[in-house]
């Protein structure tokens, strides 16, 4: 498939990055992406705040500041009350408040299965784009939201997760990128990338895949939400971990010593997932105090950027 091109798209489809860039002068471009799912809370304004942190996070993954946004609404107005939806675009505009977005418009159509996202815009410049390509070897790798949100959420679906639970994932979803993209601009970072649907694994997997890289993970130092890990041992891990690890496993080594439950969580897909910052390894620790300074407060340094294997993930 070809795909229409033009000397200022900086960023497109050729790429497995988050969003795509358009240079519009010498010293701005533009950040475009759109996400959108079905809810993965009972409550609807929840959802909405959610779902708009989680669209966000690209332009700040990119290294970028969002400026507006659409709705994208699909909603079954035949079987759902419209109060609902007003809690939900409410549930929008308050987090897009609080990243000083403006909603500029958005559309709606009627489905049988409720949906809500945003369509987002944001400005770079076009020297300080991040993607996730430009490793270097001894690179430290910063996570900064801990995994299991996927697992956590299997768990609310089956009636099984505890109230704290719920609470604590519910408002880690909601935490925009914002903090912990304003902190590393001040650093050596030298690649980013969100953590969402792919998992951690997946996500690691398009930084090297075809590189002349390799990636160490150290997964005592990878932060997890505590019940994660009995849930996991519960089986409740959801499908699309077992696709992230059916598309990923065969780039990736495991030691022995690295517990199942673990490995299900590192393949664990995201909602609203936290940054993974690739930065320059002398920087890594002032980059991290300066997060946990920021109240980013779950971060830490999980891996770094190896010269072997090249193109694969080794997980210690």
């Amino acid at each position: 498939m070809e795909f229409p091109t033009d000397p200022n798209l900086i960023v497109g489809m050729d790429s497995v990055d988050d969003a795509g860039v358009y240079k519009i002068t010498d010293d701005i471009a533009i950040i475009q992406t759109v996400d959108f799912f079905t809810p993965i809370v009972d409550d609807p304004y929840w959802f909405g705040q959610i779902a708009a942190a989680n669209a966000l996070s690209d332009v700040y993954a990119m290294g970028g500041v969002p400026k507006t946004a659409m709705n994208i609404v699909a909603f079954p107005i035949k079987e759902m009350d419209m109060s609902i939806l007003r809690k939900i675009i409410q549930g929008g505009l308050d987090k897009m408040k609080e990243a000083d977005v403006v909603l500029i418009g958005g559309h709606s159509v009627e489905d049988k299965e409720l949906k809500y996202g945003l369509s987002v815009t944001g400005f770079v410049h076009p020297d300080r784009i991040l993607t996730k390509k430009n490793l270097t070897i001894g690179d430290r790798l910063i996570l900064t939201k801990p995994l299991g949100t996927g697992i956590i959420n299997t768990a609310i679906k089956g009636g099984l997760a505890s109230g704290q639970a719920i609470d604590f994932v519910t408002h880690l979803m909601a935490t925009l990128n914002r903090d912990a993209a304003q902190v590393m601009e001040g650093f050596p970072v030298h690649a980013c990338t969100d953590i969402t649907g792919f998992g951690l694994i997946g996500h690691v997997a398009e930084m090297v895949v075809d590189s002349e890289f390799g990636i160490g993970l150290w997964s005592e130092k990878i932060p997890i939400i505590p019940e994660a890990f009995d849930y996991a041992a519960m089986g409740l891990v959801p499908a699309g971990a077992y696709k992230n690890k059916e598309f990923r496993e065969g780039m990736v080594d495991i030691s022995p010593s690295v517990k199942q439950a673990v490995l299900d969580i590192l393949y664990d897909p995201q909602t609203s997932g936290g940054l993974l910052i690739c930065v320059e390894k002398e920087s890594a620790n002032d980059l991290l105090n300066e997060l946990k300074k920021k109240k980013v407060s779950n971060c830490a340094v999980i891996g770094e950027v190896l010269s072997v294997p090249k193109g694969r993930i080794v997980v210690s």
